[in-house]
């Protein structure tokens, strides 16, 4: 079987979680990894395997001509390494969040489209197990055949105090817009997913740790299409009662006229139709690389449909849909008014 020639650019934080991936998808070579610092990309090399290292990524693209590029970057570098990427036909998959602004975003998604370049964003939390059996749940009518609500509350507890962010992503304190840019596109996206298209966004947002740039509190009400609501009510500055925040990164209610689905911060799920008692569902999960392994099975979609030609369901130019969504929020809590999204 000829295996596909991938390259990563980038060692930082979490470069970790996608090379152990790649390391498991068959389909895949491993054959160069990048970053500036030198140091970084040789840690790399050595801890899983990797059997080059450059600090220029170019030099890489030159030298190991790969099949696809991941690239795991912070969102600054992003629309350069792309454009350089789709200059030689280098398939992508990009680290969100994919630009700084929208107009960047728009310009890396149009610029892929043009030159025939695959692109997907590496959106994982669509991909972690408790959402896609959700989706199983939602599709089976499990809770009824209309969708009333999608409530998710997170308290990551990671960000206060004089440090916060430092030990991990110290970056995180210079963003001007921090937790729906970094975090709670997640959430958008998944809420996409799960629900279909967001029409109207009702937003507040607070900044709790000053010693931060951007907002780390946030109360978003999404109206869908379909008629549903949602609701994601997060916080970086306050705790969870649980010893691993960072799995399920908090706890679902999905409520339909049938019936109700709930998701632990342990990711047990449950379903409890009307009339009835609350019963577990059965479902694999386990504590594995980030998120019950969510990197793998975002990568493997990746490289499956690189290989069968279908979309992604992270695409370049569906994700930006999601990137509206983002905008609309920070619009609506920016003007305190309620905004359509267009």
């Amino acid at each position: 079987m000829k295996r596909l020639r991938g390259v990563c650019i980038g060692a930082g934080y979490f470069s970790p979680y996608q090379c152990e991936a790649w390391q498991r998808i068959p389909e895949v070579e491993l054959v160069a990894g990048c970053d500036s610092v030198r140091a970084k990309s040789e840690a790399i090399r050595e801890k899983f395997g990797v059997p080059k290292c450059y600090t220029d990524y170019r030099e890489m693209f030159d030298r190991e001509k790969p099949d696809f590029v991941d690239v795991i970057t912070p969102p600054l570098s992003h629309q350069e390494i792309c454009s350089e990427a789709i200059r030689r036909r280098i398939q992508i998959i990009c680290q969100k969040p994919l630009a700084l602004s929208f107009a960047e975003a728009e310009t890396i998604v149009r610029d892929a489209e043009q030159a025939g370049v695959r692109f997907m964003v590496h959106e994982n939390f669509r991909f972690q197990p408790w959402h896609r059996e959700i989706k199983r749940q939602i599709a089976a009518r499990a809770i009824g055949d209309r969708l009333h609500s999608l409530t998710f509350r997170s308290r990551m507890g990671d960000g206060w105090g004089e440090k916060a962010y430092l030990p991990r992503q110290p970056y995180f304190r210079d963003y001007p817009r921090f937790l729906v840019f970094e975090n709670g596109v997640h959430f958008i996206d998944t809420f996409r997913f799960l629900a279909g298209e967001i029409t109207r966004v009702t937003a507040w947002l607070r900044r709790l740790n000053p010693v931060i740039q951007g907002e780390d509190c946030a109360l978003v009400v999404f109206e869908f299409a379909s008629g549903t609501l949602g609701q994601w009510d997060a916080s970086r500055y306050n705790e969870a009662n649980c010893a691993d925040p960072r799995y399920t990164f908090g706890e679902f209610l999905v409520e339909g006229n049938g019936g109700s689905l709930r998701l632990g911060l342990d990711g047990r799920l449950t379903v409890q139709k009307l009339g009835g008692p609350e019963e577990a569902l059965s479902y694999r999960h386990e504590p594995r690389g980030f998120c019950a392994d969510c990197c793998y099975f975002t990568q493997r979609h990746f490289v499956e449909h690189l290989l069968d030609g279908m979309p992604f369901e992270t695409e370049g130019r569906e994700y930006l849909k999601t990137l509206v969504v983002q905008e609309a929020v920070y619009r609506s809590a920016e003007t305190r008014m309620p905004v359509v999204v267009c």
